[in-house]
């Protein structure tokens, strides 16, 4: 995923997460409002994130009402270059309410908890996967069903590696560089960095820094009660050489790159390495079938048994509306999602996902990229998705601040400077 972000596709088929995991910007809608009050038909308004699954929402939405006659759905997608956070909210400023929406967990729970519906009563809570419901869940009682699970490091073209000559996969931050290397001389990009996106930066590429903590939790906590500082923190100043590094041996034009560029050019072998997510692998899958890639780790020091994780999360989550006209079909709906034989297959088939309930087996479709995220959790080789922590609106502060760093229009004190004072000046008492 992709996050809430500034995430430019072209092609509904590409991210937000989002984490995000989880086209271009977009404002689709598969069906106009409608009066869910008046007549025998009933609307169920869903606005949601991930604009990689929007094509395959406009079939599900067709089988759904097939299935249940006098329900509608009306599915609106907002991602891409769209902020789906603003545009969330403003929905909600403009008595535009959505019925089911996302919410990415944890701070973002806190920001929505007034107008979520318990879910915990819901027939499926119990075939959640424990990890996945822990962003979601507020003293005891659950309030969103997880979409998937999703991980991201750098994805890699390995036959692009085979012809560099390269034979093991790097696993510590001077095998990372040596083989950069060994591509560049091969005449190979190593890195397409999609660096125009602040989610890619503000999210992903720092949550890496948060994650490598040896305290993750403790850490947050710090930063919130003052205890901890970025700066002088050991693993930031490990972290933002594996940035330096992707920056050295990147393409010329990273801040000018958006989401789209950056899968399609790695998707056609213009660059061997990629920071992103198993939810490329549709976009990836519609510009070149059967790509050999793979994941490596993204890291930040010599510590190859440390560092050969990815980072493997919840990306965002269904929730209902608690003042929904038809809070009893949009429940209706989620159940049907999660425990049809199609509603399954939808999850597994067709948005490629990684199933965050015990009961769903993933399919063989989820491609190469879902499966070594799986090996990995199953190993326990992961790393946390800390994101969803930071405050309220941080991450595109975030962003910008590590554009300019990347611009070379600030240093790596002020940059540290910048991320503490943003946290200060965001954060909310816990």
């Amino acid at each position: 995923m992709k996050k809430y972000s500034k995430l430019a596709l072209v092609s509904v088929l590409a991210l937000s997460v989002v984490l995000a995991g989880c086209g271009k910007k977009d404002d689709t809608s598969t069906e106009g409002n409608k009066d869910t009050a008046s007549g025998g038909t009933k609307t169920i308004k869903i606005f949601q994130f991930k604009v990689e699954i929007a094509e395959a929402l406009n079939k599900l939405k067709t089988d759904y009402e097939a299935e249940h006659p006098g329900i509608k759905l009306d599915i609106q997608t907002v991602g891409g270059g769209s902020d789906y956070g603003a545009a969330l909210k403003a929905k909600f400023a403009g008595n535009d309410e959505p019925d089911i929406f996302n919410v990415g967990g944890y701070r973002d729970l806190d920001t929505w908890f007034n107008n979520l519906e318990d879910l915990s009563a819901e027939s499926w809570v119990s075939d959640v996967t424990d990890v996945a419901k822990e962003p979601m869940t507020k003293d005891g009682k659950l309030y969103g069903q997880p979409m998937n699970v999703e991980g991201y490091g750098f994805i890699y073209n390995k036959d692009l590696f085979t012809k560099a000559g390269i034979t093991e996969t790097p696993k510590t931050l001077s095998q990372l560089e040596d083989a950069a290397k060994k591509l560049q001389a091969a005449g190979i990009t190593p890195f397409e960095n999609g660096y125009m996106e602040g989610w890619v930066l503000g999210n992903h590429n720092l949550n890496v820094a948060f994650a490598h903590q040896d305290d993750p939790n403790a850490f947050v906590k710090g930063l919130n009660d003052g205890t901890a500082k970025i700066n002088g923190n050991p693993v930031f100043e490990n972290w933002i050489k594996l940035l330096d590094l992707t920056v050295k041996y990147g393409q010329k034009n990273p801040l000018t790159t958006d989401y789209n560029t950056e899968v399609t050019a790695f998707a056609n072998g213009e660059a061997a390495m990629t920071q992103q997510g198993n939810w490329t692998q549709v976009q990836i899958d519609g510009i070149k079938k059967d790509l050999n890639i793979g994941f490596l780790p993204m890291p930040i020091d010599e510590d190859a048994a440390k560092n050969d994780k990815l980072l493997v999360g919840v990306p965002n989550n269904w929730v209902v509306n608690k003042n929904s006209a038809v809070k009893p079909e949009a429940k209706e709906f989620l159940k049907w999602l999660v425990t049809s034989e199609k509603g399954k297959k939808y999850i597994t088939d067709e948005f490629k996902f990684i199933p965050a309930f015990k009961s769903i087996e993933a399919s063989d479709t989820i491609g190469p990229l879902g499966k070594e995220i799986q090996a990995y959790s199953k190993a326990g080789k992961t790393l946390s998705w800390e994101f969803n922590k930071f405050p309220d609106g941080a991450f595109n502060e975030f962003g910008s601040q590590m554009q300019a760093y990347v611009a070379g229009k600030s240093d790596k004190a002020k940059l540290f400077d910048g991320l503490q004072q943003t946290w200060d000046s965001l954060k909310t008492a816990k």
